[in-house]
């Protein structure tokens, strides 16, 4: 199994840009379609992007224009760029990955068997 572990969180004022890095251990990362949610206090936790072994992307209508998934297999990590975060965006962003095939608009959060213990992003207005 594939260890997670993910930076670049903290506290920013809405506008600002951050970058998410997910660094994977133990096993190759491109072997995983891979995936970034988040959870907002009081919230369930949410799709935001997921990237596919070959690269092929896909976002959450919330995020679509502002985030964006990418993957270095040679660094085996991946990472979500935010720009023009809003406040709504505050949450805790967990990277997860999934063994599963198909296009990575139908993976579901239960495909994603791997997951980081999250990184704390807060925005403020």
């Amino acid at each position: 199994q594939v260890q997670l572990v993910e930076s670049g969180g903290g506290l920013v004022q809405a506008g600002d840009a951050l970058r998410l890095s997910c660094a994977a251990s133990g096993r190759t990362l491109s072997t995983y379609a891979m995936g970034w949610f988040r959870q907002a206090p009081g919230k369930e936790r949410e799709f935001v992007a997921a990237i596919s072994r070959s690269g092929t992307t896909h976002h959450a209508n919330s995020v679509r224009g502002r985030f964006t998934i990418s993957r270095d297999n040679a660094k085996n990590t991946i990472y979500l760029q935010m720009n023009s975060l809003k406040p709504e965006d505050t949450a805790v962003y967990y990277c997860a990955g999934s063994r599963a095939y198909g296009a990575v608009a139908t993976l579901r959060q239960t495909d994603f068997t791997a997951w980081g213990q999250g990184a704390r992003v807060t925005v403020s207005s």
